[in-house]
């Protein structure tokens, strides 16, 4: 009974984002309590909750299906950063905005893709290991692919975001896997609550960095919405067209799609927030993203949800 409340709650994670950012911009006093540390910290949690929800098959499973899972990746570091840095420069976003977004465009996809996958008949076990290896692959990608595309409008210290990555990402993953595997009772219980604590943490990041940034996020709130959405639209469409065109099924297609649309925003509030201290407005795409990819993945699960049950009911006419 529990575990289905706090499944409802968490499913309603959307709405739960476009009310703490309103709240926030509204009434700033009442996120500006949770800081930088603290962002660090609840993103370890959210990757350690990530971790205790894989198993050594999620692993086994990247050697039987390398194609469909090499695809999403490859698209993931292909296309997003690219995107992020060509709407950049459209928008002619100062470097504050335009380093969050590089930045934003540049991290793994993230673990709500998971949700989405299952929320839209898609296949959630692909869903799965291609976040795993896009997490892991982000050890090195995104700093690099974040040195390349930002480096323009100011220095960028790789290995500096490596370490962090390291440390908030990868170790609290493997943690949480070493749990599952070792104390497998004990990680499954603590799973079925994860995704809400999850969805906690990233709801007070977006928080704070709205209501830290509030009259900044209100003077260039049109640009960066619309910039944003067009990030995530395009990740969306072009995962979804470019599995079409390679040749893989439906649910392969809107696996591809929503892994490469969706990022790892917590990732990105946390770098920008340690990495670019000099650069107030970089944290703030990420908290845009963790709020406008959920609400796009959202309408996009219930869209094929709906499109699967009416292709049901038509076969058994």
């Amino acid at each position: 009974m529990l575990a289905n409340f706090f499944r409802t709650i968490t499913a309603l994670f959307p709405l739960w984002s476009v009310l703490v950012a309103v709240v926030a911009l509204w009434w700033p006093e009442s996120f500006l309590w949770y800081g930088k540390d603290t962002i660090t910290i609840g993103l370890g949690i959210i990757m350690l909750g990530m971790g205790l929800t894989l198993k050594v098959e999620d692993f086994h499973r990247v050697w039987q299906r390398p194609g469909a899972i090499g695809l999403g990746v490859i698209l993931q570091f292909a296309i997003m950063p690219f995107l992020g840095w060509g709407i950049a420069h459209l928008f002619h976003f100062s470097e504050g905005m335009a380093v969050g977004l590089i930045l934003v465009s540049c991290c793994p996809g993230g673990t709500a893709s998971n949700v989405v996958a299952f929320l839209a008949r898609a296949d959630v076990a692909l869903s799965v290991s291609m976040t795993m290896v896009s997490t892991i692959a982000a050890v090195f990608m995104t700093p690099l692919l974040t040195k390349f595309y930002a480096g323009e409008y100011v220095p960028v210290e790789a290995w500096a975001l490596l370490k962090s990555i390291l440390l908030i990402v990868v170790l609290p993953v493997f943690l949480g896997v070493a749990t599952n595997r070792f104390f497998g009772r004990a990680a499954q219980k603590v799973s079925a609550f994860s995704p809400f604590v999850s969805v906690a943490f990233i709801i007070l990041i977006v928080g704070f960095i709205m209501a830290k940034n509030r009259d900044n996020v209100m003077g260039h709130w049109q640009e960066l919405t619309a910039a944003v959405t067009l990030l995530h639209l395009g990740g969306f469409t072009i995962g979804y067209f470019l599995a079409k065109a390679i040749g893989f099924k439906e649910m392969v297609r809107r696996t591809a799609s929503i892994e490469v649309g969706m990022q790892n925003s917590g990732l990105g509030a946390a770098l920008a927030t340690k990495h670019f201290p000099t650069l107030p407005m970089a944290p703030v795409p990420c908290a845009l993203s963790a709020v406008t990819h959920c609400i796009l993945g959202s309408l996009a699960a219930g869209f094929w949800r709906s499109s699967a049950n009416k292709a049901k009911r038509n076969s058994t006419a």
